[in-house]
């Protein structure tokens, strides 16, 4: 525990939930106990304000709507995975997906995966099959005893760690995973066979708050349209999907002067927001998410807070110089509390 950390984060509290004096007092007192922790209702506004402060998230705009399930309580493997599906259902919700965070015993429990939801990498000797990203962990989820079916689109199961003990893995019910069949409203892409799961729940990144570190802390928003269309899907090191989506849409792409790698990428983000939208599930485009982050920033300067923010991640990786993100400085403090990458248990 960092002294001066908790301090200012129970100042902070006191400042913006209208506390009292003789409240800051007594919870500084408490402080000094090995045995503080947190309230509920300190870790709920300690983990919105986190999102408020992550500087490479642009749908902060959102950050007090946040849900913070509380499961602290949880030291059971079998438990903590009942809480992790409430967590993908909560969140899912038949579509409308609704920020929130599950927040675990600190340093008692550790999520090994990146995301909840996530497709198995296959090496082959004829190349990747699925998500190349997901090679490493793969090969630790079959080492565990784990057998996918070796399509493009296996969902990984949830590899659960309590203590030193030897980490478990649970299969995710199908049931519990709504996948978005990708589909453009005018060209062809069926043969492509395209998919994506409807919520992305981030499990690798560590909350920190007051100076303490939560290691397990899995928390979602819902897609911008690019996340999918312009990275997970078209990047080279991921589905590289470009090339295909090219040659359904029947462009020439021996050219680089062509623009077939741009116009394939715009029709590929296309296709993603439309079959979202058609399927129920939450998703913005970049431009909405890009306005939403100005309303932030406005929000943020009324009251007499500094906007800060990571440039690189804040322009959408489509038409970035389309936004007025492109063309602000911005300054790449970090604050805290907020979430913070950390050591992969399995590496």
């Amino acid at each position: 525990m960092n002294e001066q950390e908790l301090n200012s984060f129970l100042a902070l509290y006191k400042k913006e939930t209208k506390q009292t004096d003789a409240w800051l007092e007594r919870r500084l007192n408490q402080a000094e106990d090995p045995q503080f922790n947190f309230t509920t209702e300190e870790l709920t506004f300690g983990a919105r304000v986190a999102w408020r402060n992550s500087n490479k998230c642009i749908g902060r705009l959102f950050w007090n709507s946040l849900t913070v399930l509380d499961q602290r309580h949880l030291l059971d493997e079998e438990e903590v995975f009942g809480a992790l599906l409430e967590h993908i259902a909560f969140a899912t919700n038949n579509g409308k997906i609704r920020p929130v965070i599950s927040i675990f015993a600190q340093n008692r429990v550790h999520i090994w995966n990146h995301q909840l939801i996530r497709y198995a990498g296959y090496e082959t000797a004829d190349g990747v099959i699925g998500d190349s990203d997901s090679l490493a962990f793969t090969k630790i989820c079959e080492a565990l005893g784990w057998r996918g079916a070796c399509t493009n689109f296996d969902v990984l199961p949830l590899v659960i760690q309590i203590d030193d003990h030897q980490p478990t893995f649970f299969e995710i019910p199908k049931d519990y995973i709504v996948e978005v069949q990708i589909e453009h409203p005018h060209y062809d892409f069926s043969s492509l066979q395209m998919k994506w799961y409807a919520v992305p729940i981030i499990s690798s990144m560590r909350f920190n708050i007051g100076g303490m570190d939560f290691q397990a802390a899995p928390f979602n928003g819902w897609y911008m349209g690019t996340e999918i269309g312009a990275r997970n899907l078209a990047d080279e090191a991921r589905y590289h999907f470009l090339p295909k989506v090219a040659q359904q849409m029947g462009l020439e792409t021996t050219s680089n002067a062509s623009l077939w790698q741009d116009r394939a990428l715009v029709e590929l983000n296309v296709a993603v927001l439309h079959s979202y939208k058609k399927s129920g599930v939450s998703i913005v485009d970049h431009h909405t998410a890009a306005q939403q982050f100005q309303l932030f920033q406005q929000q943020e300067q009324k009251e007499q807070r500094e906007v800060t923010g990571n440039w690189v991640w804040l322009i959408p990786p489509l038409s970035p110089a389309t936004t007025s993100i492109y063309h602000q400085p911005i300054h790449n403090k970090t604050n805290k509390p907020n979430y913070f990458y950390q050591q992969l248990p399995y590496k």
